[in-house]
């Protein structure tokens, strides 16, 4: 089996509640995303998806990755698709970084792989261990009021996990955060500064929810503050932005004593160092998020896949961007 032809598509997607905002100043009601298309010798199609989210969350932008989608493709024209671990060093040995465009790519090849044998991806990459998924929403910035109703709105509709965006000014956010978790007792509510925080800020921020125990996510953008944070803070951190290798994991773990780690396929290059990242993560008995930076339908099920495929005693949440987003390429399937 070959790969014959490689089409690829952009598409923008508009984020389902308004404004997505996150700390310092970023906020966008779409995002830019692209479908891969990737036809094999005897007819056998897989799709994949790389979406970018703003081009100041991961020093990555949607014309880069654009481009670096354009400069990939002929390089795989003529490869096997199912040997994926040989496609991501062909890749690397082109383009160093540009993972959120090898990850379509990759996703695109496990799909034709799934195809190929008449199963679906999670069975390749360890087999379900849960079909039912915990299942996370993000609460943008916005004023208290207007974080309240959301939740409201959105709980009522079955979401019971709730990623509180923070990183401004650390005890604005603090006070609304506790005010969020506090009119709703029941639900599940942890913060996530998106890196945003200087280490004061974080150190400020961290004291005003001590008494929360609401988990922290990225409160700085340098691995080194965060663990300078978990010195003097008490509540448990999940590192995001900064784990993008083994290296990173071990770090986050042994030198944030991080509890747990969010794992993003748009981050890391795809299915293929996702899994392989998850996997040591479970074997060093941390907690994950398995989400993506952004995206729609076929961002939703290769996230899904992975997800299903984690041990439920780790797994703390996954992404379910169809809920997110308006534009559905493969229709609005849970």
């Amino acid at each position: 089996m070959k790969i014959s032809a490689i089409e690829l598509y952009e598409y923008d997607l508009t984020y389902a509640h308004g404004t997505y905002a996150m700390s310092k100043g970023r906020s966008a009601r779409q995002q830019p995303s692209n479908l891969v298309r990737v036809v094999t010798d005897d007819g056998i199609e897989g799709w994949g998806e790389a979406a970018t989210l703003s081009g100041n969350y991961l020093p990555v932008f949607a014309a880069g990755t654009r481009a670096a989608l354009r400069e990939l493709a002929p390089l795989l024209i003529g490869q096997d698709p199912r040997r994926t671990s040989h496609l991501q060093r062909l890749m690397s040995s082109v383009l160093m970084g540009q993972a959120n465009a090898k990850n379509a790519f990759d996703v695109a090849c496990w799909d034709i792989f799934g195809k190929s044998v008449g199963l679906p991806i999670a069975e390749l990459i360890g087999g379900v261990l849960s079909a039912e998924l915990p299942i996370f929403e993000a609460v943008p910035l916005s004023s208290v009021e207007d974080s309240i109703a959301y939740v409201q709105k959105r709980s009522a509709e079955g979401i019971l996990r709730y990623q509180i965006k923070i990183g401004d000014d650390p005890a604005r956010d603090a006070a609304r955060a506790r005010a969020i978790a506090e009119a709703f007792p029941e639900i599940f509510f942890f913060v996530d500064a998106n890196a945003g925080y200087t280490l004061l800020e974080a150190q400020v921020a961290m004291r005003a929810l001590d008494d929360t125990g609401m988990f922290f996510e990225q409160p700085c953008r340098e691995l080194a503050d965060c663990a300078l944070l978990r010195r003097t803070g008490r509540l448990p951190m999940i590192m995001d932005e900064t784990v993008l290798n083994h290296a990173d994991l071990y770090r986050a773990k042994y030198e944030v004593s991080a509890a747990a780690v969010n794992i993003k396929l748009g981050r890391l290059g795809g299915i293929t160092p996702t899994v392989a990242l998850r996997n040591a993560a479970q074997d060093l008995g941390m907690h994950f998020a398995i989400e993506d930076v952004w995206g729609g339908d076929v961002t939703s099920a290769a996230v899904s896949h992975v997800a299903a495929s984690s041990s439920p005693e780790h797994l703390l949440h996954t992404s379910f961007f169809n809920d997110w987003t308006n534009e559905h390429v493969a229709g609005y399937q849970p």
